[in-house]
């Protein structure tokens, strides 16, 4: 398994020491200046990518509306780390995709084809902000999207005439440093998204927050058998850059003392990241589902909602990773058992003081990812370009 990290850049807890506007200011500019030499440390030492979301009005979750920005910067400031977009809102009300060809694309030469493209379509609170059907309807527009910018990428010129987009003759610029693009993921929430993936030949991006590394497992067989079956059929790929990595990303904290890293927040930031996870989604998502969507969503959340946070839970269960260096690795080899290609940790979160997160990613990378290396990995990057 590779060790992958996760930035939503989610800024320091309310309430804030200033009033508004000088607080979120202030919270915000700390959270990029803290993650950038986080990143820029972590590319020295073995970590595989670095994913950036891409989130729209996440109060006091994420403070980064503009992956391409922050990605552009990294493309510049590190070496080694890929670059993913973790994930791009690809129905079109969120952007063009003719701008999202061009805003991958930038990222991928800058960096000398480091990219790693994540896609994806977002949820109801966003989608409702930028025009986009929060129904199934955004699925179609998601696969529409992708195939527009794939074929901007590998044709010298493109135009479009659907009921979705109309576009007239272009020449897309610039165009990948890979070739013949970077490969490709979906964001996958449920089992029938994973399938997707798999039937498509698009990578799958998972989570582990909310559910037992078991039922992660068994997400990833039928995004496995939807592989096989795609292939047995001789169903081609969506993209011509064939993807099979799963990777999947939950809370991740390695720490020498487990009794200072309590003194010093551990436990109240996990806490904080559920309860405020169920607070967000209780005021912001559940309004705009319907009756049987909230049935769908609200077991996950309902402990924290009702604010009954069990830690034990999700620690027993592998749901988050957080622990010494050799606790930690227990757990994570326990995803690469369920079936997991690159973990991406997710390191800064909740009340975390920036120097115990530089600690924890040194200890990842001296102490846990040199033994994940001894222990082999199934692909160093599974690509395989159509014919």
């Amino acid at each position: 398994m590779k060790l992958d990290l996760l930035y939503e850049f989610q800024p320091k807890v309310k309430p804030w020491a200033d009033p508004f506007p000088l607080g979120q200011k202030r919270a915000e500019q700390a959270c990029y200046d803290e993650a950038l030499e986080e990143i820029r440390f972590a590319d020295s030492l073995g970590f595989h990518t670095v994913w950036c979301v891409e989130h729209h009005f996440r109060d006091g979750r994420s403070a980064c509306p503009s992956n391409e920005v922050v990605l552009g910067a990294l493309a510049t400031l590190t070496k080694n780390l890929r670059l993913g977009f973790g994930v791009s809102l690809m129905p079109p009300g969120f952007q063009h995709p003719a701008r999202v060809a061009e805003k991958v694309a930038t990222v991928d030469v800058l960096s000398h084809g480091r990219v790693e493209w994540g896609t994806g379509r977002s949820t109801p609170m966003e989608q409702i902000a930028f025009g986009v059907p929060a129904t199934d309807a955004s699925r179609a527009q998601w696969r529409e999207a992708v195939e527009f910018v794939v074929a901007a990428w590998t044709n010298e010129r493109i135009s479009w005439d659907t009921p979705l987009l109309s576009f007239p003759e272009r020449i897309q610029t610039p165009k990948p440093y890979q070739d013949p693009h970077p490969p490709v993921w979906l964001a996958a929430a449920s089992p029938p998204s994973a399938v997707t993936a798999g039937r498509e030949g698009l990578g799958l991006l998972s989570f582990a927050l909310l559910q037992p590394v078991s039922v992660m497992a068994d997400t990833i067989r039928q995004y496995r058998a939807a592989q096989l079956e795609a292939e047995l059929e001789g169903h081609p790929p969506m993209t011509q850059v064939r993807n099979d990595r799963v990777g999947a990303y939950t809370l991740v904290h390695c720490t020498d003392d487990m009794d200072a890293a309590n003194a010093y927040g551990l436990w109240d930031s996990v806490s904080w990241w559920y309860r405020h996870l169920a607070e967000f989604t209780l005021e912001w998502e559940l309004p705009n589902l319907s009756e049987e969507e909230r049935q769908k969503v609200f077991p996950l959340l309902e402990d924290s909602i009702r604010g009954n946070v069990d830690v034990q839970r999700y620690i027993d269960e592998d749901m988050i990773v957080v622990g010494t260096p050799e606790q930690c690795l227990e757990k994570i080899v326990r995803y690469d058992e369920a079936g997991v290609d690159q973990l991406l940790c997710y390191v800064q979160f909740g009340m975390l003081p920036h120097e115990q997160v530089m600690r924890c990613l040194e200890l990842l990378g001296t102490r846990v990812i040199p033994e994940l290396e001894r222990r082999g990995h199934r692909v160093e990057q599974a690509l395989t370009a159509r014919a």
